[in-house]
């Protein structure tokens, strides 16, 4: 990929971007993005090329918040993960929200990318590690942003003694009773 291909890819990803921010829950916006026919094969492509974008902001963050819970031991590394992801979230809500409605569109292109966020997710936070079953660290990296998503945006609490995340502690069970 040259230069001029690389700057035309990011220009038509930042104009899929600003035209879906009118309705990002309404129809991918591909025909109406400059070159887009140029850069991309379709828009199951630019899909995924607007999931990797989001993937890598996601994963700055996630890489910050779990050195920080390494380094500092009162921090809950699920904890650190959901704040990253909503943090992550808040910044681009227009990218979240145009992955979130077309996440099975073009016969489910985005299903693996989004399998890959969950296990993302899963080990980022401590609840599944590497030489687990791929499909369990998926569901348990579902599970934990099924809760991330319907937990009140609020810091929560520090407990005196150790913290247990209450999301850590509902993830543990559920994986225990499976």
């Amino acid at each position: 990929m040259s230069w001029e291909d690389f700057y035309r890819r990011r220009d038509a990803l930042d104009a899929a971007e600003r035209l879906a921010s009118r309705d990002p829950e309404g129809p991918l916006p591909f025909a109406q993005v400059p070159h887009a026919t140029e850069v991309f094969t379709g828009p199951a492509e630019l899909l995924l090329a607007l999931h990797y974008r989001w993937t890598m902001k996601l994963t700055g963050r996630l890489g910050m918040a779990v050195a920080d819970a390494e380094s500092d031991p009162s921090i809950d590394r699920v904890d650190a993960v959901r704040t990253a992801w909503l943090a992550t979230a808040r910044e681009f809500p227009v990218l979240r929200r145009l992955l979130d409605a077309h996440a099975d569109d073009f016969d489910g292109a985005l299903r693996p990318a989004l399998a890959g966020e969950h296990r993302m997710l899963a080990l980022a936070s401590g609840l599944a590690e590497h030489g687990e079953d791929p499909e369990e660290i998926t569901r348990i990296g579902q599970a934990l942003l099924a809760l991330i998503r319907t937990t009140p945006d609020h810091e929560p609490a520090p407990e005196p003694e150790r913290r247990r995340n209450p999301i850590e502690q509902f993830l543990r069970k559920l994986v225990a009773s499976v």
